[in-house]
């Protein structure tokens, strides 16, 4: 156990290194072909309320994207972090609703919005690395690993990544959640 956490820490390290060398050109091009394909996917189509997460430090951005799905119609929310409660899905009508929050990441000042997760149709989840059976590596606190317990059930959680950012295999724990798809810049991975 104790091994495995050290594991997991150093591709933590190893992986959130390898992503900040990416230039911010790269991420905008690699970012915008996710985003894209994203939209074009039957699950996220269906889906009338998407929770995206806001990017930041040099993950997939979202924050286009947040304002397309608006744009279209439909509902979003994202997550705010609060002590004692864990990870909260907020909606909101604009970017204009969020500021510096928990870990220095944009998310709503307040939540008098706050939703039921059993509202929400699709997740769009963030990582640092993802393996090949649908695994995620998320920073460590575990704030996703007790939300998405919450969605109901036949919920796709649709993680969103760079291909450097996939692996074969990674160390997981009974908590972990997998993911229903993997979406990079190169292809849809799917997870049965």
């Amino acid at each position: 156990m104790a091994d495995e956490k050290e594991l997991k820490k150093r591709l933590r390290c190893d992986y959130l290194e390898k992503r900040s060398r990416l230039s911010e050109e790269e991420v905008r091009e690699k970012s915008a072909k996710i985003m894209s394909s994203l939209f074009e996917l039957e699950d996220f189509k269906k889906a009338g309320f998407v929770m995206f997460y806001v990017d930041c430090r040099n993950e997939v951005m979202t924050k286009d994207a947040i304002e397309k799905a608006l744009s279209m119609g439909k509902r979003v929310a994202v997550p705010k972090t609060v002590k004692g409660e864990g990870l909260l899905a907020i909606e909101i009508k604009n970017l204009g609703e969020l500021s510096c929050g928990v870990f220095g990441i944009l998310e709503p000042e307040n939540d008098e919005n706050r939703i039921d997760p059993g509202e929400i149709d699709l997740v769009v989840v963030p990582g640092i690395a993802f393996d090949r059976r649908g695994y995620r590596l998320g920073y460590g606190a575990g704030y996703y690993d007790r939300f998405l317990p919450k969605l109901r059930e036949g919920v796709k959680k649709i993680a969103v990544a760079f291909e450097m950012q996939l692996v074969d295999l990674l160390p997981t724990e009974d908590h972990d959640v997998r993911m229903d798809a993997l979406l990079t810049e190169k292809r849809l991975y799917t997870f049965a």
